[in-house]
């Protein structure tokens, strides 16, 4: 592996070895890139998840300013995830983003109802977009572990994630801060990649 977080003994959490063992899996050609872009409002856990996944220390968390990028490399794959800042001021910057990118992550704070209509409207903005055109999209439904989260199918249905025709897509609950779901997220988007890219 030639990934930094070797060196930690964080290397040896379920969800990094689960990632690599589903990158694993993937039938592709050595040394495939693939390119995620991670993007959510503002506090919808998007910096924490990519810290999750690259298996850092998740204790302090501050807003995104720019973007943070993170790679995972084993036996011959490249997973880079871009997570990009989901301030108001900074959103109109995502689309310097959009190009060649090989699976869209959106992720919504479940617990925050007051912005689902914002969240939903950019979400339904971003599948306008000619760059993402048919680009596989993961919506995750993040802070299940608060007990004000709403389920991903309420969700799903409030935005109506049923009218999506021009792609796949999926909602998967999970928590950023336990992990719980995360693996299951990341199966679907490897899976969905790999089909996207034969």
């Amino acid at each position: 592996y030639q990934s930094q977080c070797l060196q930690s003994n964080l290397c040896s959490s379920w969800l990094f070895k689960g990632l690599l063992s589903i990158l694993r899996k993937l039938k592709s050609a050595p040394d495939q890139e693939v390119r995620i872009l991670l993007l959510g409002l503002d506090n919808a856990g998007k910096t924490t998840l990519l810290k999750q996944l690259a298996s850092e220390d998740i204790s302090h968390i501050t807003p995104t300013q720019g973007f943070n990028i993170k790679s995972v490399q084993s036996q011959g794959f490249k997973l880079n995830v871009w997570d990009i800042g989901g301030q108001r001021k900074i959103r109109p910057y995502w689309r310097n983003y959009f190009e060649n990118t090989d699976v869209l992550i959106y992720v919504i704070d479940s617990a925050d109802r007051k912005r689902f209509e914002e969240t939903g409207q950019e979400l339904a903005e971003l599948l306008e977009e000619e760059k993402l055109s048919c680009v596989p999209v993961l919506i995750f439904a993040n802070k299940q572990d608060l007990l004000t989260a709403a389920p991903a199918s309420e969700i799903a249905e409030g935005l109506n994630l049923h009218t999506i025709r021009d792609r796949v897509w999926q909602i998967q609950s999970c928590s950023a801060l336990t992990g719980e779901g995360v693996q299951d997220g990341m199966n679907w988007v490897c899976k969905n990649v790999n089909a996207k890219k034969k």
